[in-house]
């Protein structure tokens, strides 16, 4: 499953979303970062389903089960990392970021969420994942 990530810096942070190995196959890519500055709102979906639009570009879903990578729509693209019965942390993202929503699954999506809202107070995760890049 994808992990979320808030690393510290200067500039107020980077949200960091890290792809298992199988889903990194998928989404041809292993990381995905973005300052948290161009988070522009947070939200939490319960249905993993309801988070994603567009249609799929780059990536893999298997439907009733899962679907990472990227998806393409008339408001540009969005990049998920979402599975069947986790709920969705999504992260509206501001103009400038190379795409215009995250949908990631995490267990604690409505803590996440809270942490992540612009002008909230992330709290940096520690352990082996928060050193690895």
């Amino acid at each position: 499953m994808a992990r979320l990530v808030v690393e510290r810096d200067a500039d107020g942070g980077t949200v960091v979303v890290r792809l298992a190995w199988w889903e990194a196959l998928l989404a041809r890519r292993r990381v995905v970062r973005v300052p948290r500055a161009w988070v522009a709102a947070t939200g939490v979906e319960p249905d993993w389903w309801r988070a994603m639009r567009g249609t799929p570009v780059v990536g893999r879903c298997r439907p009733g089960r899962f679907c990472v990578g990227e998806r393409e729509h008339r408001r540009g693209r969005d990049f998920v990392a979402v599975r069947a019965g986790v709920p969705v942390l999504v992260l509206d993202l501001r103009p400038a970021a190379p795409f215009a929503r995250l949908a990631v699954s995490v267990p604690d999506a409505g803590e996440a969420a809270r942490a992540l809202r612009p002008g909230g107070d992330a709290e940096e995760e520690s352990g082996p994942e928060a050193a690895s890049g």
